[in-house]
């Protein structure tokens, strides 16, 4: 399948057009950019025809270019919305990086959008199809270690600049939308459930927040535009597992309290793709959907209600069903069997 790149950034042009250098399912079809600066070396460093270049006012002509399948939205956060629902007019399926959006509403007409034109929205939830991450949910879900009694997340990077600082752009909240996603993510997904309280503090460029899941079971979390962390880790009532780093895109370690974890470095931007071509190309449902980004994003703005106002915020909770193995398949994974095990 034909992938078209929008937005040509840093992400766009370290990781997701070298990456399509290596897919097997999915290729570099197309490239939408303001800059024709960008464009004009685009052309010729990925060999492509004039046909396959667009700007943001033509964009809207990729529905009479064949070529393209999927549409790979890596714009500002607050520019995903207008041109997923673009993407989705024009025909085409849709991945968006990550937060979907910065509003639940925007990440609603984005859904509906593709569900109306039926084509599939899927998030650009890179590391679903990490080996090391797919292992701590596959530990947390299976109950390995027991059940997990508390969670610590954190992810934080130095040096950001430009739109990621701009709340207009970005999204409220500093570093929650940016990074913070990651620890929230990798919360949910290694509990196979989501919070139904959340509490925050706000520190300059430094984010914390504190996650309550059913069960009593909880998760403290911290992301920064200020310091660097990365790390992962679960404590389990026979155990413990961990990854650090646990977020980047490569060199990614782990280990656990009976031994090491080795999995091989993969690329986490071409197999994310790779996964997500062959799900539409078997009409099989996308593995991260737009349903799921949706989610995430009502959970980051309520960790930012509670930043805001001091206070506890409360959620409904949103069982995982599944999550994705290095396979494509998935993982069955138990939320609570009983009652019981809820009280543990």
């Amino acid at each position: 399948m034909g992938i078209a790149l929008v937005g040509l950034g840093k992400y766009a042009t370290e990781q997701l057009a070298p990456a399509l250098q290596e897919t097997a399912n999915c290729y570099l079809a197309g490239i939408v950019t303001g800059d024709s600066n960008k464009a004009a070396q685009w052309k010729r460093h990925y060999t492509l025809n004039e046909q396959c270049v667009y700007n943001y006012e033509n964009y809207d002509n990729i529905k009479d270019n064949p070529a393209i399948d999927i549409v790979y939205v890596v714009t500002p956060n607050a520019l995903h919305a207008e041109f997923v629902i673009r993407a989705a007019k024009a025909g085409k399926h849709v991945i968006c990086e990550k937060p979907l959006a910065t509003t639940t509403k925007d990440c609603d007409r984005m859904i509906e959008a593709c569900e109306n034109a039926g084509v599939t929205l899927s998030v650009g939830y890179r590391l679903h199809f990490e080996p090391y991450n797919q292992q701590m949910m596959r530990l947390g879900q299976t109950h390995k270690f027991g059940f997990i009694e508390h969670l610590i997340a954190k992810d934080g990077i130095e040096g950001v600049t430009g739109w990621r600082l701009d709340p207009q752009l970005a999204g409220e909240g500093g570093p929650l939308m940016d990074v913070g996603i990651y620890c929230l993510q990798a919360a949910n997904y290694v509990y196979n459930m989501s919070p139904i309280a959340v509490t925050g503090q706000q520190d300059g460029q430094s984010v914390h927040f504190h996650l309550e899941y059913p069960g009593g079971f909880t998760a403290e979390c911290e992301c920064s535009f200020s310091k660097k962390m990365n790390y992962l880790h679960a404590n389990a009532s026979n155990g413990w597992f961990e990854l650090e780093p646990a977020f980047g895109y490569a060199g990614i370690k782990g280990k656990t309290s009976v031994g090491s974890l080795h999995f091989e470095q993969v690329n986490q931007q071409a197999i994310e793709m790779d996964s997500i071509a062959k799900a539409i190309l078997s009409g099989k449902s996308t593995p991260v959907p737009g349903d799921m980004g949706r989610d995430d994003v009502q959970m980051l703005l309520a960790i930012n209600r509670a930043l805001d106002t001091g206070q506890r915020v409360l959620l409904d909770p949103v069982i995982r069903a599944s999550a994705t193995t290095e396979t494509g398949g998935a993982i069955n994974g138990a939320w609570f069997a009983s009652q019981d095990e809820m009280q543990h």
